[in-house]
């Protein structure tokens, strides 16, 4: 029980102390972006760059990384991929998130949800290949359509989707002791989360326009705004994300999850 505790204590702190809206209470006139983007969009008066803490997520493709020099610039986590479906592990994972941890970045593993597969054969395979030093923030579950993969398109009822979601989590969850944080789109969000998983950090995708737009009614903890980033140690394209909150918030959340690890 005691651990379980430990486990909803930061989702808690994390939900009363930021919101979708927090940002807007910075009363700034102008507020430059923290990172160069090759594509910017306009997301008018609420800009991704009003919020303070911003990370990357990469997988294998990101190539070669000069972690110091990502922490230099002012990246404060890293989202790695480690796993997709029941038997595939990204080639990159362990360098990546060691290599992190030694340049004194926060990091968390994600997994890439295969629903040709079964939960628990994935969770097992997650739990396989990820240890326990490597869950530094909570782990997290990339759950999206993918209709683009030449091995599984398929699509299952909400029902099913959100049964398969909460049975992996609960695998991941009873064995490193941190509750995930769920990674979504705008279009699978759609077609089965809309006013599901209350209690969990969503980590949101939105390119073009504020998630307050397009995601109904979801508090959101992390905003993934965009593909085109440039961030000094990685070579091409970058996927940058916001936290939510300030940066107070951050470090209390970070001291929360981290603990244990």
């Amino acid at each position: 029980m005691r651990r379980l505790l430990l486990a909803l204590l930061p989702v808690a702190t994390l939900l009363s102390a930021c919101t979708s809206t927090d940002y807007d209470l910075v009363q700034t006139a102008s507020i430059s972006p923290r990172f160069h983007d090759t594509d910017p969009q306009d997301f008018g008066g609420r800009a991704p760059h009003r919020h303070n803490i911003h990370g990357i997520d990469v997988s294998k493709w990101n190539g070669d990384i000069d972690w110091a020099r990502v922490k230099n610039s002012g990246v404060s986590f890293a989202f790695i991929k480690a796993t997709e479906g029941k038997d595939r592990v990204d080639t990159r994972f362990n360098e990546y998130w060691q290599q992190a941890r030694a340049a004194g970045i926060p990091y968390a593993p994600y997994h890439f949800y295969y629903f040709c597969s079964t939960a628990d054969a994935q969770a097992d395979w997650f739990i396989a290949k990820v240890p326990k030093s490597a869950v530094y923030l909570p782990p997290v579950l990339d759950a999206e359509w993918n209709g683009e993969s030449k091995t599984c398109r398929y699509r299952p009822s909400p029902e099913t989707v959100r049964a398969e979601m909460k049975r992996f989590m609960d695998r991941l969850e009873a064995h490193y002791g941190k509750r995930p944080i769920i990674y979504t789109s705008v279009d699978f969000h759609r077609d089965n989360l809309v006013d599901q998983f209350k209690d969990y950090h969503f980590w949101v995708r939105s390119t073009a326009k504020h998630p307050g737009e397009v995601y109904v009614e979801r508090r959101w903890a992390f905003w993934q705004y965009t593909s085109t980033g440039v961030i000094p140690g990685i070579q091409g394209s970058t996927d940058i994300n916001a936290f939510a909150g300030s940066a107070r918030n951050w470090q209390k959340w970070v001291a929360a999850v981290s603990r244990g690890r």
